[in-house]
This record gives C-alpha cells, sequence and structure tokens, in this order.
C-alpha cells in the first residue's frame, strides 16, 4: 500500500510487529485496540504524513478514483472533527492558492464539538440537523456547494444492527442536508456501514444523482463493516435515473471501526 508516494505496508523492510501487555486496570478489549492501532500502516503513515487520523487516507483515496475535489471546490465536510478529512481537501481545491494558475477553492467545517483549527478551512461548531443549517452554511460559503461529504458515526450501541441503521439514518439526514446546499452536478461522499438497511438510501440517491458508487477504500480496515457512498452529478430537479450504478464488493459485515 502506498501514499503519497511512500510504502506504508512495510513492504520489503523486515516487520516487526509490537506487542502490548494488558495492565493492571486496563480491560483486554482495549489492549487489543491498543495493540492494533500501534501496528496500524495508516496509522504509522498518518504520524508521519502530518494527519490528524488515519481516516485522511480514506477520502485521498475515494478522492484518487472519483476526483471531486478539484481545484476551486466549494466543499462541506460535516463532522469535521478530528479534521483529517478537512487536510485533504484543503490540499486538493486549493484553499490556501499554494498551486499557481489553479483555482482557489473554499473548505467549511462543521461539528458538533471545538475542532482545532485548520489553515485553509472555515470551521464552525453546527448541528447541522437543526434548523436554519442549510441557510447558514450557504452564508459561510458564499453559495452552493460542490462536495458535501461526511465521516460521521453514530456513537457506537454494542448492537451491530442498532448501530447499523442508526448510521443509515444519519447518512439520509445528510443526504437531505446535501440536496438543500448543492449545486448541479455536485457530489456527495458518506459512510455507511453494510447490514441490509441500505436500500432506501441507495434508492433515494439514484433519483437525485447521475452516478452512485459503494466503495470500501483499502483504508478501511477489512474486518470492518463500514463502506462509502459516493454520489456524483447532482440533479437538482430530482427527476430522471442514474445512468450508472457501481457498486465495489464490501467485506463481510463485522464491528464499525474505532
Amino acid at each position: 500500500m502506498t501514499t503519497n508516494g511512500k510504502n506504508t505496508s512495510g513492504r520489503g523492510q523486515r516487520e516487526l510487529r509490537v506487542k502490548v501487555k494488558t495492565a493492571k486496570g486496563r480491560r483486554l478489549s482495549s489492549t487489543r485496540w491498543l495493540e492494533r492501532q500501534l501496528n496500524d500502516p495508516y496509522v504509522v503513515a498518518a504520524k508521519r504524513d502530518g494527519y490528524r487520523g488515519r481516516a485522511a487516507y480514506k477520502i485521498l483515496e475515494l478522492d484518487d478514483k472519483y476526483r471531486f475535489l478539484v481545484p476551486g471546490a466549494r466543499v462541506v465536510d460535516l463532522g469535521c472533527a478530528p479534521g483529517g478529512w478537512l487536510q485533504i481537501a484543503v490540499k486538493r481545491v486549493n484553499a490556501l492558492g499554494d498551486k499557481q494558475g489553479k483555482r482557489v477553492g473554499t473548505v467549511l467545517g462543521v461539528d458538533l464539538q471545538e475542532v482545532t483549527p485548520l489553515a485553509g478551512a472555515d470551521v464552525h461548531v453546527l448541528d447541522f440537523l437543526a434548523d436554519g443549517a442549510e441557510a447558514q452554511v450557504k452564508d459561510w460559503l458564499g453559495g452552493q456547494a460542490d462536495v458535501v461529504m461526511s465521516d460521521m458515526a453514530a456513537s457506537s450501541s454494542g448492537h451491530k444492527q442498532t448501530d447499523h441503521l442508526r448510521i443509515i439514518a444519519l447518512c439520509e439526514a445528510a443526504a437531505y442536508f446535501a440536496f438543500d446546499v448543492l449545486a448541479e452536478g455536485g457530489t456527495f461522499v458518506a459512510k455507511v456501514l453494510a447490514g441490509g438497511a441500505e436500500g432506501e438510501l441507495q434508492a433515494l440517491l439514484k433519483k437525485r444523482f447521475k452516478t452512485v458508487a459503494n466503495v470500501k477504500p483499502p483504508a478501511s480496515r477489512a474486518d470492518s463493516s463500514e463502506k462509502y457512498v459516493v454520489a456524483l452529478g447532482f440533479r437538482a430537479t430530482g427527476d430522471g435515473q442514474p445512468d450508472v450504478d457501481s457498486d465495489t464488493p464490501d467485506a463481510d459485515p463485522a464491528a464499525p471501526e474505532a
């Protein structure tokens, strides 16, 4: 696996796996999570590349495939904490104007909690489900968005089906938000969990977008039921049928990623 031209898999090098002993007072599950983090190549790469989390590589890989974060794009990141997706968006839409001769984009992040400021991103505390949130976002952007993206997940209940239904509801809410703020031809990207209740969401998106794809990027752990829906070519009128319906095989359903 390579990110930004760098090998993060450790292939060609001696792989040294970090073992973690269960400390007194710490649960075995916590020890396993810590051991997984320490041995995760994406976690190591994120520290090396200065990203706020391994999730940055998920949006990077999705954009490498679908090319929606283009210079000049206006991007809204729902539930943007801790800011890894914002970091990728800032670079790719040229929000800092670093790319000479390229259009300068706009990156807006919203979250229920405070997020550490990031150069090139305008970050606000906002509940996107609140009345008037769409109008507020348009005001901050100075118009409509070209991309609405969300890596949000509901708090885990410990019950897989309940968690699945919660995140599908959250994703549907994000989709309706996108319908209100996206410009014609825009893109919607959101995390979902495989589990059998995605049909209504898929049908909803296919009515409003030209292309709807289901993807599990390499940075998404193989043992997770996590996948991403990428909807391209927003139809503001909401009529017509999609020209393309692309599905990428997902891993078997499992617990959501920590």
